[in-house]
C-alpha cells in the first residue's frame, strides 16, 4: 500500500457514504418506506456508516489476498497495552461522560434502561454499528498516514477528514447529529482522533483497541453531553498530547504496517504488489 492507496481509500470512503447520505436526504420517504425510519437499524444508514471499514478491507484483500486479511483481522486479537491506557479506556473515557452529564444536569439520563439487561441490545447494535469504521480509519488510513506525518499530525489530518466525512448526517432527518452545530462536533472529532492515535500506538496498531474506543465514545449508557463532549475531549486530547508530546511528535514509535505486526507478506499476495526488499535482492 502506498500514498496512492490513502487516496483511493479516501475517494472510495466518501463516495459511498455521502452517496448514500444524498439518497437519504433526497429521497427519505422512499428510503423510509422500504428500510424503516433512518436509525441504526435502518439499512443504507448502516451501510453509510460501515464505508470506511468495507473500502478498508476490499483494500486489503486487494493489495495482500486473502491471507493478508486474515493477518489484518488478526490485529483484532492484540490487547498487550500499558496499564494506564487501560486504565483510560474502561474508565476514564466514562468518567469524562459523567463528568458532563454533572455539568449539563443530565445525570439522570445516563443508563436510561430498565431492567438493566434491556441494555444488551442497544450496546450489541452500537458495537456492530460504529466501530466498523475502525476498519478503515486506524486500520489502513493512520498507518498510511504516519509513513509521511508525525502522529500528532497525522492524527490531525485523519481527524478533520473523519470529521468532514461525517456531514451529511447533519442534513438527513432522524440523524443524531441533526440536532447539534458542526464546529463544535468536527472540533470533538479531532480530539477523539488526537486521543486514540498514541493509545493506537502503544498497542502497536491493535484494531481492538480501537474498536473498544469508538464503543465507549459512542455507549448508549452515556448521557448525551453535547457541546460538552467536545470540550472534555479537548481537553484530555491536549493533557494526552502534553504527556506523551515526544511519542506524538516523532516518527520512531508510529505504526506504518497494516499488517499483523512481525509477520511476514503472507505468501500469495497481490501479484505486481511491492516485493519485499529480500525478494527483490533474490531476484
Amino acid at each position: 500500500m502506498s500514498g496512492r492507496t490513502l487516496i483511493q481509500f479516501f475517494g472510495f470512503t466518501f463516495a459511498l457514504t455521502w452517496g448514500l447520505g444524498t439518497l437519504l436526504f433526497l429521497f427519505t420517504d422512499q428510503v423510509v418506506a422500504i428500510f424503516g425510519e433512518v436509525s441504526q437499524t435502518n439499512l443504507l444508514f448502516i451501510l453509510a456508516v460501515y464505508a470506511p471499514g468495507i473500502v478498508g478491507l476490499l483494500l486489503v484483500w486487494r493489495h495482500y489476498g486473502l491471507p493478508g486479511l486474515v493477518s489484518f483481522l488478526r490485529r483484532l486479537t492484540i490487547w498487550r497495552l500499558p496499564l494506564a491506557w487501560w486504565i483510560f479506556l474502561v474508565v476514564g473515557i466514562p468518567a469524562l461522560f459523567l463528568a458532563g452529564s454533572v455539568i449539563t444536569s443530565t445525570i439522570s439520563d445516563s443508563f436510561p434502561f430498565a431492567p438493566w439487561y434491556a441494555a444488551l441490545p442497544a450496546l450489541a447494535l452500537v458495537l456492530l454499528v460504529g466501530p466498523i469504521e475502525e476498519f478503515g480509519w486506524r486500520g489502513v488510513a493512520l498507518p498510511l498516514l504516519q509513513r509521511r506525518l508525525a502522529p500528532l499530525w497525522a492524527s490531525l489530518v485523519l481527524g478533520s477528514i473523519w470529521a468532514i466525512w461525517h456531514l451529511p448526517s447533519f442534513f438527513v432527518s432522524g440523524a443524531a447529529q441533526e440536532a447539534w452545530s458542526f464546529a463544535p462536533f468536527f472540533l470533538g472529532i479531532v480530539a477523539l482522533s488526537v486521543a486514540l492515535t498514541p493509545i493506537f500506538n502503544a498497542a502497536q496498531g491493535s484494531l481492538l483497541v480501537a474498536v473498544i474506543f469508538h464503543f465507549q465514545v459512542n455507549s448508549p449508557l452515556w448521557a448525551d453531553i453535547h457541546p460538552w463532549d467536545t470540550i472534555l475531549f479537548s481537553v484530555a486530547a491536549l493533557v494526552i498530547v502534553l504527556l506523551n508530546r515526544k511519542a506524538m511528535l516523532s516518527r520512531g514509535g508510529s505504526v506504518t504496517e497494516i499488517l499483523m505486526p512481525d509477520e511476514d507478506r503472507p505468501v500469495g499476495h497481490k501479484a505486481g504488489s511491492p516485493q519485499p526488499a529480500s525478494e527483490k535482492r533474490a531476484g
